[in-house]
């Protein structure tokens, strides 16, 4: 995984700076998740590891299957990431765009593992308690897991706040195997 995100990198900074100069980095996000969806498919994946195809034939099939107007910047990417062959980092060359995106506009994503669904009102104070606390504003990711019994567990960059019933249990069963 770790070589992937090295060879991302580049290129994932590259599109960044292009999306950023020209104030053009929501089109660009919108534009890479739907590439990183079509290198990310099945078919796709077989096309790419199992048959001797040439440049102009794996860019006539992937764009079949990223579908829609394409810029020519995004047509030229491709093209490049093709003759280097890094169409199969498209998913992380998205992932690191998305995290400079982020840290340029001030978001941090919030993994927010709860026990139940949380209502719309809920979760709006959730995300302002958040944003309050990390000065920032929260991307939300919300999960549900039964198995926290109660509450909520958010995770934040390398932060967890875990206000689970699950994990309350687990202190008393350890406090009191402790004694």
């Amino acid at each position: 995984m770790a070589e992937t995100a090295t060879l991302a990198r580049p290129y994932a900074e590259a599109v960044f700076r292009l999306a950023d100069a020209g104030g053009t980095l929501a089109a660009w996000s919108g534009t890479l998740r739907t590439l990183a969806q079509a290198a990310a498919h099945p078919d796709m994946q077989d096309c790419m590891s199992k048959y001797d195809l040439t440049h102009a034939q794996l860019q006539g099939l992937f764009m079949s299957l990223a579908a829609g107007a394409m810029s020519a910047e995004a047509k030229n990417f491709v093209n490049v990431l093709i003759e280097n062959g890094r169409l199969a980092a498209l998913p992380e060359i998205y992932a690191l765009f998305e995290e400079l995106k982020n840290e340029r506009e001030g978001v941090v994503d919030a993994r927010i593992i709860t026990a139940f669904e949380l209502q719309g009102a809920q979760l709006a104070n959730l995300v302002a308690d958040l944003e309050k606390r990390f000065k920032r504003k929260i991307n939300p990711q919300v999960s549900i897991d039964r198995d926290l019994i109660g509450g909520v567990r958010v995770v934040v960059g390398d932060e967890v706040i875990d206000g689970s019933v699950r994990s309350k249990l687990n202190a008393m069963a350890a406090g009191l195997l402790a004694s």
